[in-house]
């Protein structure tokens, strides 16, 4: 760009780009030698520039400020980390939409309060969390918009006097927008507050998954087993076989949560333009993101080989005390108000758990005794093989339901790879 408006010559920008590869072969290969007047990156580039190439070296610096430069270099490295994580968010939802495909009838008991309260299925439970993922993936691609803004051109804050092309420059990085701003252009942080909140919500859903997992499988549910080389023992007790991992995700979202709140503090009291406090944004920005990334990829692999118990799931799932709400709702279709069915029903239950039955064991008569619309299709919710089909509105754990959403979530994993492709493409301009 500063050629083309004529601040160097032919023969200086071809000694530049040549000298810069020298730079950059250097610092790849770890001979690039720190000098003691070295401020920063910029400054030690450009001294070793000027070492290889001479005067033209001394122009790199033309119509820039440092300021401007680690706004773009925080910039480019938050698109690549967003890209990073996005890939690895795509990666545990393709593994989560194919362990659900192999459990589309594996019955599981729905919880709420860590109580056991509706059938469904192991794969609308891991469908769920493929959901939880998307909205990370739209947060994390919504937040890379306000990250492709080139703040090059904004100096230290008052821009130059040189006609220089910032336009130009944006499309050569790949980047969408030019800076809008000098002031906001070298002081905004907002797009690493961004990602670091999007990695704090993903360090949440991680760790509730994490969470359910090591209660699954403990002996109490039993409902899912780690193979031993994601297991271990304890150095004590013979028999344990502890799932650290999932643990381990569980603990490991603090870090992003901590990171937050830093990045947070370090800007709230920070008055235009630039300040070095704002360094203090870049270790917490890079460390949640290389933390969370390695969550991810971590996820993906032991997701990929968890073994489930399905034969004690669907024995938890059939406890008939789970279908108290669909007889509820037969006795709606027969014309009773709902809160009185719920009385009804909620009086069966504590009759058959007083006489230590399960409510599909109550006879006919002792329905009868507490409604009069109670009827033989009453006792016919208590068939086991139809309690899935009658889960089929949109969002259900239903059979036909099921398979639309795992059509929507492999459409929905399509897309983000389509969209990650996108985003790298732009990086590599």
């Amino acid at each position: 760009m500063l050629a083309g408006i004529g601040v160097l010559t032919a023969a200086e920008l071809a000694a530049i780009e040549r000298g810069l590869a020298a730079v950059r072969a250097e610092l790849r290969d770890g001979a690039f030698a720190e000098a003691p007047g070295d401020e920063d990156i910029h400054m030690a580039v450009e001294r070793r520039l000027v070492e290889l190439v001479g005067a033209p070296g001394a122009k790199l610096h033309t119509a820039r400020s440092r300021n401007d430069q680690v706004a773009l270099d925080l910039r480019l490295a938050t698109r690549e980390a967003i890209g990073q994580l996005v890939e690895g968010l795509a990666a545990c939802q393709e593994v989560l939409v194919r362990r659900a495909r192999e459990h589309r009838r594996s019955r599981l008991p729905g919880y709420t309060h860590l109580q056991r309260a509706q059938p469904v299925t192991l794969a609308h439970h891991l469908l769920a969390y493929v959901e939880m993922l998307q909205r990370d993936v739209d947060r994390l691609l919504d937040a890379a918009a306000r990250v492709e803004v080139s703040p090059l051109g904004a100096g230290a804050l008052a821009g130059t006097t040189l006609p220089i092309d910032r336009a130009r420059v944006a499309r050569e990085l790949g980047l969408v927008h030019v800076a809008a701003n000098s002031l906001d252009a070298v002081a905004d942080r907002d797009f690493a507050v961004e990602t670091v909140a999007c990695c704090a919500l993903i360090g949440v859903h991680l760790s509730r998954l994490g969470e359910e997992l090591v209660l699954w499988c403990s002996a109490e549910f039993g409902y899912a087993r780690l193979p031993d080389a994601w297991a271990t023992g304890s150095s004590l007790m013979p028999q344990k076989k502890n799932p650290d991992v999932f643990e381990l995700l569980r603990g490991r979202s603090g870090r992003a949560t901590g990171a937050l709140v830093t990045v947070l503090t370090v800007l709230k009291g920070l008055p235009l333009a630039y300040n070095r406090d704002l360094q203090e944004v870049t270790r917490p920005l890079l460390d949640t993101v290389a933390a969370t990334a390695e969550d991810l990829g971590l996820l993906a692999e032991v997701l990929a080989v968890l073994e489930f118990d399905t034969e004690r799931m669907a024995a938890a799932a059939g406890d008939p005390f789970l279908l108290a709400t669909d007889v509820a709702d037969h006795l709606v279709l027969r014309g009773v108000p709902f809160r009185e069915a719920h009385g009804i029903v909620g009086r069966a239950v504590r009759l058959a758990l007083s006489t230590g039955r399960g409510l599909d064991a109550l006879e006919l008569a002792e329905w009868l005794a507490l409604t009069p619309a109670a009827d033989a299709g009453l006792l016919a919710v208590f068939d086991q093989a139809r309690v899935l089909g009658r889960r089929e509105l949109p969002g259900a754990p239903g059979p036909r339901s099921q398979a639309r959403a795992l059509l929507r979530a492999g459409r929905m994993v399509q897309r983000n790879r389509r969209a990650l492709a996108l985003l790298r493409a732009r990086s590599g301009a």
